[in-house]
């Protein structure tokens, strides 16, 4: 992030601290939040941290208005309908599996036809054997008397 991002955001943070915003001098201390650690043995309010190496901290030495103000008039505050959203995803994303899972059975039926026709040919690769056809073409009944001279 650039530096300009974490001062806005350290100004924004500052202005809307209760306790920081009367104060000058400030630590403003950023982190993951799953780099937060709490157990019961802590006082209200109080967290530590689970790696120091992921904990920012930036230096507010007084509230600067300029920065608060601009940022305060494109504060958009929405009030969404957590609920209908949360629904809205489920049901994409059980179309997603539900499209998924049409492919792979499709994808299984057609494997299945193929093994089935490739079973089908194996088992009836002769059955055209002995048909009327192939029997009278290799009778020496209907034959010439004289077929033996084709093999001199």
């Amino acid at each position: 992030m650039s530096e300009e991002l974490v001062e806005d955001c350290a100004q924004l943070t500052k202005a809307n601290s209760i306790e920081g915003n009367k104060k000058d001098n400030v630590t403003i201390v950023y982190t993951p939040w799953s780099n937060l650690k709490k157990d019961g043995s802590m006082a209200v309010g109080q967290v530590g941290f689970k790696d120091n190496k992921k904990v920012k901290r930036v230096h507010v030495v007084k509230r600067e208005n300029p920065i608060v103000n601009r940022l305060n008039k494109t504060k958009v505050e929405k009030f969404p309908d957590l609920r209908q959203e949360r629904e809205d995803r489920l049901k994409e994303l059980r179309g997603k599996d539900r499209a998924t899972q049409q492919a792979r059975q499709k994808e299984d039926a057609r494997i299945a036809k193929e093994r089935k026709e490739l079973a089908w040919q194996r088992d009836h690769a002769y059955d055209d054997l002995h048909s009327e056809e192939a029997l009278a073409g290799s009778s020496n009944q209907d034959r010439d008397a004289d077929f033996l001279d084709d093999f001199m």
